[in-house]
């Protein structure tokens, strides 16, 4: 099930690509790469956690585009005497409204997708826990040109519900990073 959903996301963004070769007028893809930071809702209480984010996206208009977003998130910290080891990996593709234009010099975005998500925590006293499920992603952020193929992400917030185990987590992500053309 993984593999086809995988292979659904793959031939989607391919297929965006196609759409958008003929246009001088906007950009007909990003590729971005970042550092992000995950504040993970354990119900209990709420863990940072430290990671990088990578997304590219094939522009089908100067406004409308399809995006395919990954997320790797990590933590070791200490709860009680046992030392705890987590990592969070997202999955997610959906769609980016932004002006994509190969002028805009500010370039506010948001963005909607959804898909997986896989958390693996593993702790000296109880072992390896892991566990994947749905993961949305709703947010947005701010782009600034420093020239026709480099973007700077200033920002970018993106509040990702999750569910595993059977209950949802309200989770926050921010990131910054550098976006390709």
């Amino acid at each position: 099930m993984r593999k086809l959903f995988l292979a659904m996301m793959v031939i989607a963004c391919a297929a965006s690509f196609s759409f958008a070769q003929g246009s001088d007028d906007y950009h007909p893809y990003d590729i971005y790469v970042g550092y992000s930071h995950n504040w993970f809702d354990f119900g209990n209480s709420v863990e940072g956690f430290n990671g990088v984010e990578g997304a590219v996206k094939g522009n089908v208009s100067r406004y409308i585009g399809l995006k395919a977003d990954y997320a790797f998130h990590f933590k070791s910290f200490d709860e009680g005497l046992a030392s705890v080891d987590g990592s969070l990996h997202t999955l997610v593709g959906g769609a980016e409204l932004k002006d994509n234009s190969t002028e805009t010099k500010l370039k506010p975005f948001a963005h909607l997708m959804g898909g997986f998500t896989h958390l693996r925590v593993s702790s000296s006293f109880t072992g390896t826990d892991t566990n994947t499920g749905l993961a949305l992603v709703a947010g947005g952020g701010l782009d600034v040109r420093i020239n026709r193929r480099v973007d700077i992400r200033v920002v970018q917030v993106d509040y990702v519900p999750t569910r595993l185990g059977g209950g949802w987590q309200h989770n926050l992500r921010v990131g910054a990073g550098i976006v390709f053309r």
